[in-house]
């Protein structure tokens, strides 16, 4: 995913960072023994309140729930992990902010996020610049990894950053061939939000359906924020479409599903991973039944690695939406705790200790709760399983999971 690029000159009052920490004071803790151990931070950025907040506090609970797991386990000896989230509120700007804050830290040896591709972008070199790893578990747009011409020539523009979730190469195009060859559908409508994620998964779902042989009955884009989409529908409507996707969030596609089935339109909504929350189904109501999203990788419910996982997010209290992003975000900290533990040695942080996280991160490998975790030349996930979900007696349901080649 995920992006919500608002183009806005806006003063950062990063002092209103909110902050989630393991283990109390950020003062060095003592083992049994009465010895100091040291204290490294996992850095975390992501929309905590406002829109997207509810998938961007399962990114954060994630995190602290393997730096959690890490300091029960002592899995670095000498180290006391704690997790510093800083909210993006969705912002470019705001994620750029949270960045140097992070980098600015020399306790912070890790950052996992942010969950919007629009956000990462203005984060991308204030953390290469540094030598900080960045991982993050949703951003799906392929020039963050592949550069601006991923499509003819790659090339990767920053060795800190990474991620754990597949690219919109594939997720657009499994989508249209799931449309075409499975659902049967042939008119698409395609809508986006002019957004670096949404309009770039619009892009690569519309040559991917067209390259099938449907056939395009209309095109149009909205803003984020729209809460009317009145001539929208009407145009819809009119186009005789048997299908509409949209590239974008949750927080406008709710809203336009309803009103588009309150309007008549008896056709599907199809989306992508910025869709995919239990909030889209809670806010549209009824009129989400049948609509569809594709989302990175199987069902975190359905895998047995994820199920202690799952387990202690609910019993915890934590907020937010674990099922989207929660198994990348827990196995994105996993990943940076592991490089940490090949560098840090009984408490002891090494000169140059960041850049050589990262080379640690770069040859990552080891079975994830969510798949199994480890990064190409680029910086991408190796695992490319994909599912696709539909809104079936008002839950999200997966109706096929597998992987695309193009």
């Amino acid at each position: 995913m995920r992006q919500r690029s608002m183009v806005i000159l806006t003063a950062v009052l990063t002092t209103g960072a909110l902050t989630l920490t393991a283990c109390g004071s950020r003062d060095d803790s003592g083992d049994s023994k009465g010895s100091k151990k040291t204290e490294i931070i996992i850095g975390v950025d992501a929309p905590l309140t406002g829109q997207n907040s509810a998938t961007g506090l399962g990114i954060q609970g994630g995190v602290q729930i393997a730096v959690d797991d890490a300091n029960k386990n002592n899995t670095v000896p000498g180290v006391t992990f704690k997790v510093k989230a800083l909210d993006d509120k969705a912002i470019p700007a705001s994620g750029q902010a949270n960045a140097t804050q992070l980098v600015q830290d020399d306790k912070v040896l890790g950052v996992v996020g942010p969950l919007n591709s629009g956000v990462a972008t203005q984060m991308q070199q204030v953390f290469d610049t540094a030598n900080l790893v960045e991982i993050s578990p949703s951003n799906t747009a392929p020039e963050l990894t592949q550069g601006k011409n991923w499509q003819t020539s790659k090339t990767r523009p920053f060795k800190t950053y990474f991620r754990t979730a597949t690219t919109d190469a594939l997720q657009g195009g499994f989508a249209a061939d799931y449309a075409y060859n499975t659902l049967k559908k042939r008119k698409v409508y395609v809508v986006d939000d002019k957004q670096t994620y949404g309009a770039g998964l619009a892009k690569l779902f519309k040559a991917g359906f067209t390259k099938s042989g449907g056939k395009l009955a209309g095109e149009d884009h909205v803003n984020t924020g729209d809460t009317d989409f009145s001539a929208l529908v009407t145009k819809i409507k009119n186009s005789k479409a048997d299908l509409v996707y949209y590239g974008g969030q949750y927080d406008e596609s709710e809203k336009l599903t309803k009103q588009l089935k309150d309007g008549g339109a008896k056709i599907p909504l199809f989306g992508g991973d910025g869709m995919f929350s239990d909030t889209y189904i809670q806010t549209a109501g009824k009129p989400s039944e049948g609509d569809l999203v594709t989302s990175v990788g199987q069902p975190v419910d359905s895998l047995a690695s994820a199920a202690d996982f799952i387990k202690k997010y609910k019993a915890s209290g934590l907020k937010g939406d674990y099922g989207t992003y929660g198994g990348y975000s827990y196995d994105a900290a996993t990943a940076i705790i592991k490089a940490i533990g090949a560098v840090v040695k009984d408490g002891k942080i090494p000169d140059g200790a960041r850049a050589k996280i990262v080379a640690e991160v770069q040859k990552t490998k080891f079975d994830g709760i969510a798949g199994p975790v480890s990064f190409d030349e680029y910086g991408d996930t190796t695992n490319k399983q994909l599912t696709v979900y539909q809104v079936v007696d008002g839950k999200w349901k997966a109706v096929k999971s597998g992987t695309f080649n193009g």
